[in-house]
């Protein structure tokens, strides 16, 4: 985990000084690190032959995926904490912790696409429009006092266990 964790801080920076001082508020808070961990268990456990740099890449674009969701959904759901710490749209506003959201991503798909796995990127990219369809699915719904346990299920099926199941 040790070198997944080097290979995010890496690929968190940018020339834009805002970017991983924003990407740096959340990773440090902490966190369990539960999906990559998770992501190099399954390389190991299905036996993933080929270059060591593989899993790790793969560990830390899910990490970065997981990150920016929380980056979106904190701001979408207007949330003031995010593991213990002032949620980050409070500190740089909405529309930097929505972007910072975007440039983590993107560097997810960086990493997937330096692996060459074409389908760990297809199974990582369905999960990210699933993640995605849950928001904003959340969202149309929130506040319904109508709302079924069907769409409910949808919803954290898409928000939690998508993620976890790619």
């Amino acid at each position: 985990m040790a070198t997944v964790d080097a290979l995010i801080i890496e690929r968190m920076q940018s020339q834009v000084p805002v970017i991983p001082l924003l990407a740096e508020h959340l990773v440090s808070a902490g966190g369990k690190r539960l999906r990559p961990l998770l992501t190099l268990a399954a390389a190991r456990a299905s036996g993933a032959a080929g270059p060591i740099d593989v899993p790790v890449k793969l560990a830390a674009a899910v990490e970065f995926i997981h990150t920016a969701t929380l980056l979106h959904d904190d701001v979408v759901d207007g949330s003031d904490l995010r593991r213990g710490k002032v949620a980050a749209h409070l500190i740089w506003g909405a529309p930097s912790s929505v972007l910072v959201g975007d440039f983590l991503f993107a560097r997810a798909f960086e990493l997937m696409v330096e692996t060459g796995r074409m389908r760990a990127l297809g199974i990582l990219a369905r999960a990210s429009s699933v993640i995605s369809e849950g928001e904003v699915l959340q969202l149309t719904r929130a506040h319904d006092l109508n709302l079924d346990q069907d769409t409910y299920l949808r919803i954290i099926a898409a928000k939690t266990a998508e993620l976890f199941a790619a």
